[in-house]
């Protein structure tokens, strides 16, 4: 359970940005300011979707400018006008006729004028009359400021006289949403009733539904919900519209047979206009709203909104995915499947909408996946910039990366493994600074541990600490790396080339030459990061660590610039050319360890002499050959040169070589211990029987004297 408990807790740290994104979104929805995005979005998707023929046989009558000019009438026209209206739209024998027009008041014309009218609706017998409901605030005293009385909801009935003919009464109540467009209508209305308090009528589209389906039109049952949202078909001028005068006059016999007629206004002097997905500015008349909510009752096709529960988890999904995206696969490769995840949710949306008439709102999610994703990346930034500025001490610049992308930070946490260690001190520090003033100690330290510290990381190995002149180094920590001993002592090795290069600067500026000790050990070590709240090391412990500190001092007394353990020894067997030095009792052990030196070419214990020759090199096991010069030669080993660049150090050779005054065929076997550009040298593991005298008998003539060699 622990193990487990440790992985969620992980899980969790690195996911938290994207939980913060998902709550945050969450809140947003429910508080609402989300809301009016979503409405855009639900506009948006009618528009790429495009207009769309209407189906159902609706014709609407219109009240325009062009009527009240040939009618030569103001509004409102007199009430037997509408009746000769319905009189001639009758005789065509329509499915139903539905006035969007308000009949609660006495006509300002003659007294028979609503007789009229109501005579003319009885005669067709399949009128439905709207009914519009009103609030009736009703104050009844102000204290401090605020009012206080009674709200009273009243319905606008038609007169009796012209509803007692009517085929129903139902409301014609439209609401817009928050931002003013018409997006839903309803489908049952409550309506005050002096005995039943409330009576729910069926809304007047609902009621025009209604009536066709009894007149026999072929229709989708209504739905059993409050209101729908509405499958807008175009924008104004999608049904087909006559004008009020023409009908009037006779000019359209025929027109309406089996028709829905609607009449109502379309003059904007009315101010009944909305609006809605495909007339944004606010010109649909609200009579052809009606007509594209009945053709959507007909059809049976409202807009089926996604439940706001489900986009909601839809949203935190998305959050938390945006997130977990820069986790996985880091910032830019996040982004492209970011955008790749978003472009898919648009056209799935889309898709839904235009397939399956499915509204799915997509701005929470968009937003969530946006913000999980940008959140966690600038969280990962400012982690990354922190973490680098606490870890760059101690890992070289690819191992830092490799830690920052996996923001693994238990993978630094103690724990036991096999790993070397390196230590390394400048011989004779001490009397060297008391020498020098404190700025040119800082200036050589400086110099020293900036060009080690380089040579360490490029080994893969990392800096435990510096400790004045000396410097600990680990290898297979963090990171496993299984030629861990091998890349120690080639760091130590060139640690050793790099001291002569630095000690000949140090020489002509500060009149001052270095040498460094190296002690290597591997074994079982306690690696990883310790320390307190306020300061932290990654570093090791353990008596390993201690043995290799041990064996640096040693380097001292056993004349050898490189000092490896009998256990360092065990992985690099064959590798180095390497002595042994016979047993050593360290401080804090019992048992002697045997050591073992290993000899830096730079380190030229043997007289050497200039040899121009050609050499051939074969690399054992892999028969590789190339051809190379020659620059000097020793008892020990010679420096080559035009080296290709794939014989690198350590690579176990045979040479043959011959000529330049050499009196035969020289054979041996060695290892590359140094190189730098085409200059490699060669220490000799081995010489042919017959070669050693000849080497050595060279050497001695002395041909030309060669001072110490340097790479």
């Amino acid at each position: 359970m622990g193990r487990v408990g440790a992985r969620l807790a992980d899980l969790l740290r690195k996911q938290l940005c994207g939980i913060g994104a998902a709550l945050f979104v969450v809140a947003l929805v429910l508080v609402g300011p989300l809301e009016r995005w979503e409405y855009l979005w639900f506009d948006q998707l009618f528009e790429l979707r495009g207009a769309r023929p209407p189906t159902a046989p609706i014709v609407i009558v219109t009240i325009d400018e062009s009527s009240f000019q040939e009618l030569s009438l103001q509004w409102p026209f007199p009430r037997a006008l509408h009746g000769q209206l319905i009189d001639r739209i009758r005789a065509d024998r329509p499915l139903v006729i539905g006035l969007d027009i308000i009949f609660d008041s006495d006509s300002m014309f003659v007294p028979k004028d609503d007789e009229a009218l109501g005579a003319a609706v009885a005669r067709a017998g399949n009128v439905v009359l709207g009914l519009a409901g009103a609030q009736d605030d009703q104050p009844l005293i102000s204290v401090g400021g605020k009012v206080l009385g009674a709200k009273r909801e009243v319905s606008n009935m038609p007169l009796p006289v012209i509803r007692k003919g009517a085929a129903a009464v139902a409301p014609l109540t439209v609401v817009p949403d928050p931002d003013s467009h018409v997006r839903r209508i309803p489908v049952r209305v409550p309506v005050p009733d002096p005995v039943k308090g409330y009576e729910w009528l069926l809304a007047f589209d609902a009621q025009l539904h209604r009536q066709v389906s009894a007149a026999g039109l072929a229709t989708r049952p209504l739905p059993d919900a409050e209101e729908v949202l509405v499958n807008f078909r175009g924008g104004p001028r999608t049904f087909q519209r006559v004008p009020y005068y023409r009908v009037v006059r006779g000019e359209t016999p025929g027109l309406f047979r089996a028709k829905i007629v609607l009449i109502g206004s379309t003059s904007e002097v009315q101010h009944d206009v909305f609006a809605t997905a495909f007339a944004r500015g606010g010109d649909m008349p609200g009579v052809e709203i009606h007509a594209n909510a009945l053709e959507t009752l007909i059809r049976g096709d409202p807009i089926r909104e996604v439940p706001k529960p489900l986009s909601i988890v839809l949203a935190v999904v998305a959050a938390l995915a945006g997130s977990a995206l820069v986790v996985r696969l880091h910032a830019l490769r996040a982004l492209v499947v970011t955008v790749v995840l978003f472009v898919v949710g648009f056209l799935l949306a889309y898709a839904g909408f235009l397939l399956a008439d499915v509204w799915m709102r997509g701005v929470a999610c968009t937003f969530a996946l946006v913000l999980g994703y940008g959140a966690t990346v600038v969280e990962n930034f400012v982690h990354a910039q922190l973490y680098k500025r606490r870890l760059s001490p101690f890992f070289s610049p690819d191992v830092l990366r490799a830690l920052v992308r996996a923001r693994d930070e238990q993978s630094l946490g103690p724990r036991r493994r096999v790993a070397t260690v390196l230590f390394s001190d400048i011989r004779g520090f001490t009397s060297i600074s008391e020498r020098l003033q404190p700025e040119q100690v800082e200036e050589m330290l400086g110099e020293y541990l900036t060009e080690m510290t380089q040579i360490v990381f490029k080994h893969r190995g990392s800096v435990d600490k510096y400790m004045g002149d000396g410097i600990m180094a680990l290898y297979n920590a963090p990171f496993e790396d299984p030629e861990h001993a091998l890349n120690a002592i080639r760091t130590g090795l060139e640690f050793q080339e790099r001291a002569f290069a630095v000690s000949a600067r140090w020489q002509e500026k500060l009149g001052v030459s270095i040498r460094i000790g190296v002690g290597i050990n591997t074994g079982e070590m306690l690696v990883g990061t310790l320390g307190s709240r306020q300061r932290f090391e990654y570093t090791a412990l353990g008596d390993n660590v201690n043995l290799a500190s041990r064996l640096e001092s040693a380097t001292k007394d056993h004349g050898a610039s490189i000092i490896i353990s009998e256990y360092t020894y065990e992985h690099v067997k064959g590798r180095f050319p390497i002595r042994e030095l016979g047993d050593v009792t360290v401080k804090g052990r019992s048992r002697p360890v045997k050591i073992y030196g290993v000899v830096p070419a730079s380190v030229r214990q043997h007289p050497r002499a200039a040899l121009q020759a050609l050499a051939t090199l074969t690399a054992l096991g892999e028969g590789r050959v190339c051809r190379v010069r020659t620059v000097d030669i020793g008892e020990g080993g010679l420096a080559l040169a035009g080296v290709p660049p794939e014989w690198e150090v350590g690579c176990k050779i045979q040479i043959r070589l011959e000529g330049g005054g050499l009196p035969r065929r020289i054979v041996a076997e060695g290892t590359i211990v140094s190189r730098r550009g085409e200059a490699a040298s060669v220490q000799f593991t081995s010489l042919d029987e017959d070669s050693a005298p000849v080497v050595a008998d060279y050497v001695a003539r002395g041909r030309e004297a060669t001072p110490e060699h340097r790479d």
